[in-house]
């Protein structure tokens, strides 16, 4: 366990204050970390950072647009001069809107989804990993999705951007090394808040056959992953994509 030992070190969450994003927030802060919390409502933001720091770590609740350049630059700014570092990022914020049909997504949808799944990703990946680089070094997760790698006709403009954030995984992993280490979790279907509208019946009765093991994920299941990652342990790891989704992308 020493090896996952965060003390000390700052990890910045997108989307960090519920379902997967809050889960790792909790996990990194169980394990010494300092945690900003980013998310678009701050009243969340606030509220999961009092979780954290019933933990006895510091935690640094700000609200930010993913999709918005301007607003993250803004918000990276307010994050470094309250921790002086970052050292993890993690790009965990994500939207999927439901449409109709494909002939009826809309411009305004279609940017939307690729702005906060692939646009603020590559933004944050771009600003807090060029410092990295240039600094002591560091880490970024993003958190991808199957929908990636596999057809999803009521998901496209989603699983459009998923592929995309796969692609800069690579990418940014190359032009950061050996400093900065950039990996990707490609996360199957979780049973987080938004499972809550979900035709659970429906959902079950699906993974008993597109599924090897046969149900969804609970949100603690991403933070081994995680944090396995972030450590020293995965010191030779970079431009990997981890599938974590029982088994579906095989399906």
């Amino acid at each position: 366990m020493d090896e996952l030992d965060m003390t000390g070190k700052v990890v910045l969450i997108t989307g960090g204050s519920r379902g997967l994003g809050k889960a790792m927030a909790l996990g990194f802060a169980r394990h010494g970390a300092n945690v900003a919390i980013v998310s678009r409502k701050i009243e969340s933001c606030i509220e999961t950072a009092k979780e954290i720091e019933a933990l006895g770590v510091k935690a640094f609740p700000y609200a930010a647009h993913t999709g918005d350049w301007d607003s993250l630059d803004a918000m990276v700014e307010a994050v470094y001069a309250e921790f002086g570092q970052v050292d993890v990022l993690i790009n965990n914020a994500g939207m999927s809107p439901l449409y109709p049909s494909l002939d009826q997504v809309t411009e305004a949808l279609f940017d939307k989804v690729i702005g906060v799944n692939l646009k603020g990703p590559f933004r944050l990946s771009a600003n807090i990993g060029s410092r990295m680089a240039q600094g002591h070094g560091g880490c970024i997760i993003n958190v991808s999705s199957i929908a990636a790698v596999q057809a999803s006709p009521t998901s496209e403009p989603y699983g459009a951007a998923k592929a995309g954030l796969n692609a800069i995984t690579g990418s940014f992993a190359a032009a950061y090394g050996p400093k900065v280490r950039v990996n990707c979790i490609m996360a199957g279907p979780f049973l987080t808040d938004i499972s809550k509208a979900w035709d659970m019946e429906a959902f079950e009765e699906r993974a008993s056959h597109t599924i090897p093991l046969q149900r969804g994920g609970q949100p603690e299941e991403v933070v081994g992953a995680a944090l396995y990652l972030a450590s020293a342990g995965a010191g030779f790891t970079t431009g990997a994509i981890i599938a974590i989704d029982g088994g579906s992308h095989l399906l």
